[in-house]
């Protein structure tokens, strides 16, 4: 049986056998006069000296809206999120991406450290398909968190459950041990407000789930967003569920449309 943890809430849900390698993962001045014109003699003989350039001010505007994003991207964020987790991928093809979480404030989105990360091995899709190895391109809520330890104090829902646990290597032969000491669920193809583990699919199972972000084993994702065992942590401990977190993911290009 695994336990669901969430402030004082314990809710049973049925445990899962999980075999996975990874489920995944400005204007002009006034005119003068020739007597006015700095550097010529004016009427009572004087030079006038050129004015002093104006000093530049160099200002520090959070953007309105999050940065490398197109019209297409940006229109899917929802009005009401306040912290998004943007994931760009360095190609279509490459497993390489940085990841940034944003604030948005009252003066704009400000932008937080930047993370290292794996995408899926074949890079990025956006029609994923269970097993093709390829990341869903996406706007994705983010509501239930879970992991192999305790909870590192996170405001979401947390499962710590035996069912997080992983064996095995990678695609480049990296022991996948202790991938899912920490994870966030990715709501693409799952059922929001439960655990992780759990296999419901609304768009079938043809359409592939099971897409966290974890902890980064050195290597590619078989779907999932990987990041370093500590920024997990971090992680963690920033999403609120009261700023409506999402997880904007796709490369550059895609992002961009």
């Amino acid at each position: 049986m695994i336990t669901t943890t969430h402030g004082a809430v314990r809710r049973p849900v049925a445990v899962l056998a999980v075999s996975l390698v990874l489920v995944g993962c400005g204007g002009g001045g006034a005119a003068t006069t020739p007597d006015q014109r700095p550097g010529t003699t004016s009427v009572n003989g004087s030079t006038a000296a050129p004015p002093a350039p104006a000093p530049h001010v160099a200002l520090s505007v959070a953007p309105q809206q999050l940065p490398g994003l197109g019209p297409k991207t940006w229109a899917k964020v929802p009005r009401k999120t306040r912290q998004a987790l943007v994931v760009t991928g360095r190609d279509r093809n490459s497993s390489i991406s940085t990841v940034v979480l944003y604030e948005r404030t009252a003066a704009g989105w400000r932008a937080g450290t930047t993370w290292p990360a794996h995408n899926a091995l074949k890079g990025w899709t956006d029609h994923h398909r269970a097993g093709d190895l390829r990341s869903p391109i996406g706007v994705y809520a983010l509501t239930d968190a879970g992991g192999l330890r305790p909870d590192p104090g996170t405001s979401l829902p947390y499962d710590r459950s035996g069912g997080f646990r992983i064996g095995g290597t990678g695609f480049e032969g990296e022991p996948l041990a202790g991938s899912f000491d920490y994870v966030v669920a990715i709501n693409y193809n799952r059922q929001a407000g439960t655990t992780p583990l759990d296999w419901t699919r609304p768009l079938g199972a043809g359409r592939g789930g099971g897409i966290w972000v974890h902890v980064d084993h050195d290597g590619p994702t078989q779907g999932c967003v990987s990041l370093r065992k500590n920024h997990m942590k971090e992680l963690l401990r920033a999403l609120d569920p009261d700023r409506d977190p999402v997880v904007v993911m796709g490369d550059a290009a895609a992002l961009r449309r």
